[in-house]
Order: C-alpha cells, then sequence, then structure tokens
C-alpha cells in the first residue's frame, strides 16, 4: 500500500495529508481498542465485536465518545495510543 495517504476527515481550514501507518502483521498479541462513537446500537454492535474478539484470545478495551456530536476529549485519545495497537470504531445507528 505505498504512496497510500490518509485524509483528516476533521474540519480544519486547511487539509493536512497523514501518511497511513501499516497495520500489524499478526493480531496475536495485540491489545485492540473498541470506540463507542455513541451513536444508537454502537454498543450492541461493539459488544458483538468483542465477543467474537475474545474467542480468538485477543485483549479488549473499551471506550466511548461522550456524544457522537463532538471529536473524542483528548484524554481518551491518548488513552487509546498508550494502550492499543488497533482500534475498531463502532458507527452504528
Amino acid at each position: 500500500m505505498s504512496g497510500y495517504t490518509m485524509r483528516d476527515p476533521t474540519a480544519e481550514t486547511t487539509a493536512v495529508r497523514r501518511n497511513r501507518i501499516p497495520p500489524k502483521a499478526v493480531l496475536a498479541n495485540a491489545t485492540i481498542g473498541l470506540l463507542s462513537i455513541s451513536k444508537e446500537r454502537s454498543e450492541e454492535f461493539l459488544d458483538t465485536v468483542e465477543a467474537q474478539l475474545t474467542k480468538r484470545g485477543l485483549k479488549i478495551l473499551r471506550y466511548a465518545k461522550p456524544t457522537h456530536t463532538k471529536p473524542a476529549p483528548e484524554s481518551v485519545i491518548q488513552d487509546i495510543v498508550e494502550h492499543c495497537d488497533v482500534i475498531v470504531e463502532g458507527l452504528a445507528d
């Protein structure tokens, strides 16, 4: 995937290009974060994802935004960065 650049979807006034971080090749020893954006049914979706990943023996940490209408608080983002190798975001409705 060389040459792939992810665009930041936030509402900045000037677009910023950020290089994509390569995914881990193997998840066996990874800590996977599950982030609910607090939309209806996102917890239900992430409960199902967690059950499937737990069956595979993976370590899961759960996070939630206080509301889907605003970005996650800096403290939540920092905790994810410090403790997770992979993040899955629940956007259900």
